[in-house]
């Protein structure tokens, strides 16, 4: 893959970029409808993989919260039509990576020392790129180790790309205004600490220690004195990314295995330490043979609130579900309900989150569950869809949730997105979750 040799890092060069960007969707556009015009031929898929390449393809040298926002949206199966989603899933680990140049600088500026002065050996070729930054393999003391260095100028344009992207996904995705600033002003918190490399530090120590009673589960040890604002340091974990590990064809009793660990894991930490690891893609785990599952990424982190804890599971309970009262009350108290809402708009609306949430919350209410089941997923993506296209739901006004469930609800259907794709079939019961 071809490397990278700058980043646009001004407020203006970035601005730039995106005005730029948006004049080739628009000749995509154009071209879309002088042909749909001349042929009566509606090539709307051709259209979406034109925009989809233009735009990854900027995105992609732009780095950072623009990259993030396309990758978080790659995993929201039904927002955007398949061929963003799946140009944006490059951006999980496949972006294009930063010329070595550029990480010398990284590390002179931090340690005042190049890579090759501070291991034994530095590989000056990354082995993983994605939006905040790339990975590099490096030996010292025998260990072998991976090097996260985030791109130059990622923190620091955070808030103007946000502000920059916000018309523009509005336009593409013609997504409500008030949901999307509701939206990304928990992305921009959650963006803050990412880039924050000693907080990801610090909590990655914290969390894999207190998960390291879980049966299969591996957590790299990270050195601090090979660390810095920018740079993080850790052991090298073995293992595949999920699709190679689809490919070597595992056993279901494996697939089953993996499955039901990483479901331990979400669970675990939801409930018991309430903070999760909340950026469940492929490219942040590493599954074996064996069955162990490796984590890698404590990068996006979500504490929930005991107050909203304490409110919010209760919707996932299946008493709750089933008593429409208690249900409308708490939706209410969870602001998906709003004060304003008239009689009409409160029904339609406790229909709409009412289905919602049972689809979430159906795995909890059985013994076992078959995420393998395209039945099942075939309902979240065609709810997705549907909803997504709602113009009475776009119509209703106001942010509806609490800020705290955007990244809850995303972890969910991130880890339900991964087992599907596992095929896994699992003790998915949950004690916390029945009737009181």
């Amino acid at each position: 893959m071809k490397e990278q040799n700058k980043i646009p890092t001004g407020k203006i060069q970035r601005a730039t970029k995106f005005v730029s960007t948006g004049g080739k969707v628009g000749g995509n556009y154009l071209k879309y409808y002088s042909k749909k015009i001349l042929s009566g031929t509606d090539d709307r898929e051709q259209l979406n993989l034109d925009n989809a390449e233009d735009i990854y393809n900027s995105l992609s040298e732009l780095k950072g919260s623009a990259l993030k926002v396309a990758q978080m949206l790659s995993m929201d199966k039904g927002i955007l039509p398949q061929a963003y989603s799946e140009k944006f899933a490059l951006s999980q680990y496949s972006a294009p990576p930063l010329s070595y140049p550029l990480v010398v600088n990284t590390f002179n500026r931090y340690f005042n020392a190049s890579p090759q002065s501070l291991f034994d050996e530095f590989e000056k070729s990354s082995k993983h790129a994605a939006s905040i930054g790339q990975v590099h393999i490096a030996h010292k003391d025998g260990k072998k180790l991976a090097v996260k260095i985030q791109y130059p100028g990622v923190a620091d344009s955070i808030e103007s790309d946000l502000r920059i992207i916000k018309p523009f996904v509005l336009r593409m995705f013609d997504l409500n205004s008030e949901e999307l600033n509701h939206y990304l002003v928990e992305v921009k918190s959650r963006l803050l600490e990412e880039t924050d490399y000693a907080l990801e530090m610090n909590r990655s120590i914290e969390i894999s220690e207190a998960c390291a009673g879980l049966e299969g589960m591996r957590f790299p040890k990270y050195y601090p004195a090979l660390s810095a604002e920018r740079i993080l340091t850790m052991d090298w974990i073995h293992g595949k990314h999920l699709d190679e590990f689809l490919a070597t064809n595992p056993s279901q009793e494996t697939k089953n295995l993996l499955g039901q660990r990483l479901w331990d894991f979400y669970e675990f930490q939801i409930h018991t330490l309430k903070q999760v690891h909340a950026d469940p893609h492929p490219g942040n785990f590493l599954f074996s043979e064996d069955g162990t599952l490796g984590v890698i990424d404590f990068g996006c982190v979500k504490v929930i609130p005991e107050e909203f804890y304490q409110v919010y599971f209760q919707l996932l309970r299946p008493d709750v579900l089933e008593n429409k009262a208690k249900f409308e009350e708490i939706l209410a108290e969870l602001s998906f309900i709003l004060s304003k809402d008239n009689a009409q708009l409160r029904a339609y609306l406790y229909d709409v989150f009412h289905e919602m949430i049972e689809l979430l919350a159906r795995p909890f209410h059985t013994e076992t569950f078959d995420f393998g089941s395209d039945a099942f997923f075939d309902q979240i993506y065609g709810l997705s869809n549907k909803y997504s296209k709602d113009k009475t739901l776009k119509n209703a006004g106001g942010a509806r949730g609490p800020r705290d469930a955007i990244y809850l609800n995303r972890t969910y259907f991130g880890l339900y997105s991964i087992l599907n794709k596992l095929k896994a079939k699992i003790n998915t019961h949950s004690a916390l979750l029945q009737p009181i």
